[in-house]
């Protein structure tokens, strides 16, 4: 599975103001509703999903990452999108380091491995060091969606 596969493209946030979980959350799925992946009436209960699912164990993995994600009736199609903070996100992370990369995902209930190929695409392409370094210091959406691109076509070394 590849990135182009779920990231939605206009949903991409590169300067993240939020700085507690709950809010950057909220900010990543607002990203969602605004880029018309997500309806309006939907967004609490995938939000309150989210932070449900946080409250299993942090998705915060280590080396400035967090990956909150969930299933959710409403979505018939894998969707995710990508933050990332500047200053850094306390996300009661495996390694207590703050998380500066984001990558939220949304699947449907009934497609469980639609949703493990994408966790498992997203923690491979971030064992890369180089990609981690570039994504981190993108500044605007369009350098993210170039970077996954690239990392679809397998041009970093994971």
């Amino acid at each position: 599975m590849k990135f182009s596969d779920f990231i939605c493209k206009n949903a991409i946030r590169t300067q993240l103001e939020a700085d507690q979980k709950e809010a950057v959350i909220r900010a990543m799925t607002k990203s969602l509703l605004e880029a018309g992946r997500i309806n309006e009436k939907d967004y609490e209960s995938i939000v309150e999903a989210i932070l449900k699912r946080e409250e299993l164990g942090s998705t915060g993995i280590g080396r400035g990452v967090a990956v909150p994600h969930t299933k959710h009736p409403s979505i018939d199609k894998l969707i995710g999108t990508v933050a990332i903070s500047d200053q850094g996100v306390d996300f009661e992370s495996l390694d207590g380091e703050k998380v500066h990369l984001l990558f939220l995902l949304v699947s449907p209930p009934d497609r469980p491995g639609d949703h493990l190929r994408a966790l498992e695409n997203i923690s491979r392409q971030l064992r890369d060091d180089t990609f981690c370094r570039f994504l981190k210091q993108s500044k605007k959406p369009e350098d993210v969606w170039q970077l996954l691109e690239e990392a679809d076509a397998n041009k970093f070394g994971s």
